[in-house]
Order: C-alpha cells, then sequence, then structure tokens
C-alpha cells in the first residue's frame, strides 16, 4: 500500500537549528503509523538524504519521539544562515520534499 507522508501526518515542518543545521519535524496523526513507520524503517538517514539530495554522513540525526508520535530529522544545511545565495534564513520553507514523499508499508 503507498502511502504519502502528508496523509498521515498533521505537521510537516522544518526550521533552523542554529545556522549550519536544518531541522525536520514529522508528527503524526495515529500512533499505530508511527509504529509502522518507526518499525519498518522509513524515515532514515538514507531516505533524508535522497530527498534533500545531501550525502548520508550530512543527515546528523533522526530521533522518533513514541509519546509525541513525531520524528525529528537533522541534516547540514547545504548554504548557512544568511550566507549569500542562501534563500531561505528561516529554514522554514525546506519541508517540501517530505510532503510530497511517498511510501509503502
Amino acid at each position: 500500500m503507498k502511502i504519502a507522508l502528508r496523509n498521515v501526518a498533521n505537521v510537516i515542518r522544518s526550521k533552523n537549528a542554529g545556522p549550519f543545521e536544518l531541522t525536520l519535524d514529522i508528527l503524526l496523526k495515529e500512533k499505530e503509523m508511527f509504529d509502522k513507520i518507526k518499525a519498518a524503517d522509513i524515515i532514515n538517514k538514507k531516505t533524508i538524504a535522497a530527498l534533500y539530495r545531501v550525502a548520508e554522513e550530512d543527515v546528523i540525526s533522526i530521533v522518533y519521539f513514541p509519546n509525541a508520535k513525531a520524528i525529528k530529522a537533522t541534516i547540514v544545511r547545504p548554504l548557512a544562515s544568511g550566507a549569500l545565495g542562501e534563500r531561505d534564513v528561516y529554514g522554514a520553507q525546506q519541508h517540501a520534499p517530505l510532503m510530497d514523499f511517498v511510501f509503502e508499508l
């Protein structure tokens, strides 16, 4: 069964985690779906690296928070916040790849 992440999440957002890192938050609607995604290792370093076109070693961490039904991924920003050529100083517009992410369970 193919599932769009945007259909099972209440919140998908991005934000700065300092000037050199970006954090991606996924807050799922149901505990059952959170458990399935975690058990199947759907959101992992390889997935985030592919979605954000960064090296796997630039995916700093993936943390699951069961009580909040949340997943947090942190990556190295391609350009530092406010650097010449950087277009999203707050990192708040970087969630689109997750919005379009479709996976199978």
